[in-house]
């Protein structure tokens, strides 16, 4: 039965979550409202997405913007590690890790990209993985202690973002420059406002910019056009009020600034892969799960 991953159930105060699991069984096709890294380590498996499916090898890292959806089928003796981010945290204390050029590419330019679903896929190199996901399991340790540690907690997240980001820099041509403060100022209105009807004009007056020199600035920092990210933005939120409330969709779609429900299908389509109807319905025909990817044993 596919699963619905909710952030409010399975991170426990804590804005991490981490777990190595290994899979001889398939994992149905589930959704998630926060951001998920999955690093791939040994064994055999493939990776279903609203792309299609495709074979899993040693060293890749998949990762999931809130809203997007996969699963995992034909696994034998596959070792999956997760590390999951808290979308509210992205957005409050982890927030400073968009500052990071090559953590802003990792976690937010390359999953947002058009086509992608919300979803990116891209290789280290095996050491790396295996490093990547020895952090995990002593993320998921620290996680578990009687005692919490925040502090450890943070370091090792920072660690396992390092090691894969390290990694991802061996097939870069270049680093990524610093985000523009422009760029970031906008990002902060679209945050904070996401249903709001953003015009390019009032949103480059804003930061005194032309609109265009704006959207210059916007794809070359973050991959996509101001407008095109508010629209991955507004899917994203759209995506967590149709797993947690029972707002018709036509609200749904006019809460996020999407008010003509047609336009809201299309656009939560093209951007996520499924229908807001075929998203609530996959979502909530769905068993909450306890432990990211681990299979029920009835």
């Amino acid at each position: 039965m596919p699963a619905t991953l909710h952030e409010h159930a399975l991170f426990a105060g804590s804005p991490v979550l981490a777990g190595v699991h290994h899979l001889d069984l398939g994992i149905e096709p589930h959704a998630h409202d926060f951001l998920e890294i999955a690093v791939i380590g040994p064994g055999d498996g493939r990776h279903l997405t609203s792309q299609g499916e495709r074979p899993l090898r040693l060293g890749q890292v998949i990762v999931l913007r809130p809203g997007a959806w996969h699963g995992f089928r034909d696994c034998a003796g596959l070792t999956v590690a997760n590390c999951c981010l808290s979308a509210q945290a992205l957005r409050a204390e982890l927030a400073l890790l968009y500052g990071i050029p090559m953590l802003r590419a990792m976690l937010w330019t390359d999953p947002v990209a058009s086509g992608t679903h919300g979803v990116a896929v891209t290789t280290v190199d095996p050491a790396a993985a295996e490093e990547a996901i020895a952090e995990i399991a002593l993320l998921e340790r620290d996680l578990g202690a009687d005692r919490g540690r925040p502090g450890r907690v943070l370091g090792r997240l920072v660690t396992v973002l390092g090691i894969l980001a390290d990694g991802r820099d061996l097939v870069q041509e270049a680093p990524e420059p610093a985000v523009s403060p422009a760029v970031a100022a906008t990002i902060a209105r679209f945050e904070a406002e996401p249903a709001h009807p953003w015009r390019l004009d009032d949103l480059a007056r804003a930061v005194n910019l032309d609109p265009d020199h704006l959207g210059r600035l916007f794809v070359r920092h973050v991959g996509l056009t101001p407008l095109r990210y508010l629209a991955r933005l507004r899917a994203e939120r759209a995506a967590t009020l149709l797993a947690h409330t029972t707002l018709p969709t036509a609200r749904v779609g006019a809460a996020v600034g999407w008010p003509d429900p047609t336009y809201f299908a299309r656009r939560f389509r093209t951007l996520v892969g499924l229908t807001p109807t075929e998203y609530r319905r996959r979502t909530r025909s769905a068993t909450h799960r306890s432990r990211i990817g681990r299979p029920e044993t009835r």
